[in-house]
Order: structure tokens, then sequence, then C-alpha cells
């Protein structure tokens, strides 16, 4: 078997692979050949020893926030296998070749969207819950105003001050994506009048406080209005948002409305109808350490006193070892650990998916001394990522 990056004259294969394995449909070949030698994605194939492509990864790379620190990581999709090569190994040597490349491209991160957490915790990465979805009437959310401007964006240069907004309410959020204007444009693109997809940029005497954008959704239930991307300035811009979303009442049956990990929409919303909001925590994503040391350098530190990691990753083996944390350094030690954890559980206590004891409760984490000091140091922490691949 083989493993490269493909050239842009074989990722029409690789998209063939994955519309086999997606059940998808190609009406025009032609055009997705064409489509497909234009991409500039980093994309890698498994072949047969016949030269054969038997399945494709994309690795899509991107800058996200680490305890206050902008570091690589990459958003892996499009993983797929023909059926008739399944079951050989192909994606396990892809996932190998492709994580070793990313470490020494500086990525500290990678991050997925699963089918099934089963298949990738065995390539080293873990469920992390980066957001809750609130679903509810808008009535819910009567006594709630928004009293200053509402601006309908339709000029891609409007989007300048929703990625301002953006910038600076990402970075209190671990795993929350970096922007570039095109990033932002992406988010905000869609026609109003053919997608029923609209953005709204809040001001609060004049300034900025807030945006979201939301689109029409026809369900069995009736029409939802859905909020796809968000941002707020602070108190006010999140009530800012929360009073115009009222303003939905005659239009819409549900809105449903996507949160930060940190942020739980029961404790602080004033309603009088509270228990008919419904609450649905999303597990559909993972990650895992692709640069474990260079991970644990950015890690927040409650302090000059060191804790002993003890780490066994299969895949990067550069990974395993014991390493010693003191504040911003990290260095391989000797000397006996005071946590002796697997590749998967360590990215959630470092990303601050769980809490030291939330993690002590599953069997791939040993507590061997410091614990005090541990508490301090793996405790959960704010998520969220909008961003899809």
């Amino acid at each position: 078997m083989v493993v490269r990056q493909l050239t842009p004259e074989e990722r029409f294969d690789a998209a063939l692979i994955s519309t086999v394995a997606f059940h998808g449909k190609i009406d025009d070949l032609e055009k997705k050949r064409e489509e497909t030698r234009r991409e500039t994605v980093e994309d890698w194939g498994a072949f047969s020893d016949e030269g054969k492509m038997m399945a494709r990864i994309i690795n899509n790379r991107y800058t996200v926030f680490l305890d206050g620190h902008e570091v690589k990581c990459g958003g892996i999709g499009a993983v797929s296998t023909l059926p008739e090569y399944r079951e050989e190994g192909a994606i396990r040597a892809i996932f190998r070749d492709l994580l070793s490349q990313a470490r020494k491209n500086g990525e500290i991160l990678s991050a997925l969207y699963p089918f099934n957490h089963a298949f990738y915790r065995k390539f080293g990465y873990e469920t992390v819950c980066k957001q809750s979805n609130y679903t509810f009437a808008p009535e819910i959310l009567q006594g709630y105003h928004h009293r200053g401007k509402a601006v309908m964006l339709s000029k891609e240069e409007e989007s300048r001050e929703c990625l301002k907004l953006y910038a600076d309410f990402a970075q209190r959020y671990n795993l929350a994506a970096v922007r570039s204007e095109k990033m932002m444009q992406e988010h905000l693109k869609g026609s109003p009048y053919q997608e029923r997809k609209f953005t709204y940029l809040l001001m609060n005497e004049e300034k900025p406080a807030a945006y979201l954008t939301v689109q029409d959704v026809s369900q069995s239930k009736g029409v939802t209005l859905k909020v796809q991307d968000l941002a707020w300035d602070g108190p006010r811009g999140f009530e800012s948002i929360l009073g115009f979303l009222s303003r939905f009442t005659a239009d819409y049956d549900r809105i449903e409305l996507p949160l930060p990990s940190d942020l739980e929409l029961y404790s602080i919303i004033r309603s009088r109808k509270t228990y008919d909001i419904e609450k649905e925590t999303q597990p559909g994503f993972m990650v895992r350490l692709v640069n474990v040391p260079e991970a644990l350098k950015r890690m927040r530190m409650p302090g000059e006193e060191a804790v002993i990691i003890q780490v066994e990753d299969a895949l990067i083996p550069e990974n395993s070892g014991t390493w010693k944390v003191c504040g911003g350094s990290v260095e391989a030690t000797e000397e006996q650990p005071d946590l002796v954890v697997s590749e998967q559980a360590l990215a959630q206590m470092v990303i601050g998916a769980v809490s030291l004891y939330e993690a002590s409760l599953v069997p791939d984490v040993r507590i061997m001394g410091k614990e005090e000091l541990l508490q301090r140091v793996f405790v959960r922490k704010p998520l969220y990522c909008a961003e899809h691949f």
C-alpha cells in the first residue's frame, strides 16, 4: 500500500470515492472533474499495490484559540474508502502519514465531525461537546427587547463589522477559529430571497453590539428559524440578540439557538416558560492532540509548580513519553508521573472539555500524585466552534 498527497488530476478519482461512500450523486462528471482540478485542499490517498486509489482523507488547515494562544489545527473531512477495500487498513495508513506531516507543518490539534465515535477513537480522537442547541417558541423571549438599530446586511464589505465582533468574541473560547475575511464571508453568504438566509447587524448607541445569521427551515413541527452563526460584545449584545429574536413571534413556530458550552440558557433567561425550552448537547465533534508537548506549553497553568504527565500515543510516537510541565515550558523527564493518561483523554483535558474529576471516571486516566494541583490545572473551559469541514 502506498500513501501520499494527491495531485490535482487525482482529486476527481478521490471525489468519486467519497460519492460512493456517502451515497451521493454527480450530475455532470466533466464539470466535477474540472472543479476538483481547481481545488487547493490538502488531499491524501491510499493506493493498492496495483495502483488503484482505495481511500482518501482531506485535511483542512486553519487556526484556533487554545487558552488564549493561536494554534494551527487540521480539520479532517471526506474520510472514505471504497467498499471493496474496507478492513484493509487504508484509513489508518493515511492518518499515520497525514498526522505525521501535520505535526511537521506545525499543527498542534486535529478535529473532525464523526460518523461513528468508536471508529475515530482508534486514531486518537475523542469526543468534545463544544456547544448546546436550544429550541423554543419565540414567545419564550417576550420581555426581551432590542432598542437599537437592526441592519440587514447585503454587501460583502459589510461583513467587516461582523468580523470585528467575532474576533473579540472568539478569543474567549477554546477551539474557536481565527477567521479571515474570506472565512467570515463564507459564513454570511447566501441570498435572503432565494435561500431565505439573512444576516443582521445589531447596533447599540450607534455601535455594533452583535450579529446573527439565520435561515428558514421547514420541518414537521412547522417553520423554524435556525441561528447559524452569531457573536456579541458583552451582556448588552447578548440581550440584543434575544430581544431581536423575540420579534419573530408571528413568523416562526420555533427558534434554534446554538450557544457556547459555558452558557446555560436555563440559568440566565428570565421567562415564565423556561421549562418549555428544549436543550440538545452536541456530541458530534472530536479532537486529538497532534503535538502533545506544544499543546502542554500553551495550556494555562495556575502557578509555577510542575506536574509530570505520562502519555502513550500509538499513532504519533513523538507524543509518547513522560513530560514535565511547568508554566510555559515542557521537557521530557524520567521522573515518576503524577498523571498517566491516554492521548484521547489528554486531548479532552487540555482543551477543557472535562474536569479532572470527570476525566478520572474513565479507565485510561490514572492520578498518581499531586491531585490538588491537577484539579486546578485540568478544569472545564469555555468551548465553541462554528466551522464545518
